[in-house]
């Protein structure tokens, strides 16, 4: 009998541990897909700054601007992305991932950042494309 009950119990936590394990998979998948669609549904943009001087900044310099840039990223949410930046001598050109251009304009006023010019990036190329 003792034996019976055991069993029971155990089979009960195995079956219970399953159908939460799917439960959670589902709740998981379901998540990602709207991340994903969400990423697709952002656009890329070019933004140029001009900042006299860029190209002559101090690595502390540029580590300043990265971490301000950051902090107000942060707060703003997951609808802006900052994906890099090229520094030039009198300009910085960044590649962001936003819902929509008011965000970097939003992300520029509250970092004290310049916005000279702000392009919705259409398609990318390179070496790749000659060959396709």
């Amino acid at each position: 009998m003792k034996t019976s009950n055991v069993f029971t119990v155990l089979l009960t936590v195995i079956m219970t541990s399953a159908i939460y394990s799917q439960d959670r998979t589902e709740v998981r998948n379901e998540i990602n897909k709207g991340i994903i669609k969400k990423k697709v549904a952002m656009k890329t943009y070019l933004i140029e700054r001009e900042i006299p001087e860029a190209g002559k900044m101090t690595a502390e310099q540029l580590k300043g601007i990265s971490q301000k840039s950051f902090s107000v990223l942060k707060e703003m949410g997951s609808d802006i992305e900052w994906l890099h930046s090229y520094v030039a001598d009198d300009k910085v050109y960044c590649l962001y991932r936003a819902e929509n251009e008011e965000l970097i304009r939003e992300h520029a006023e509250k970092g004290g950042f310049p916005v000279n010019s702000i392009q919705v990036v259409s398609t990318k190329i390179g070496p790749g494309t000659a060959k396709n």
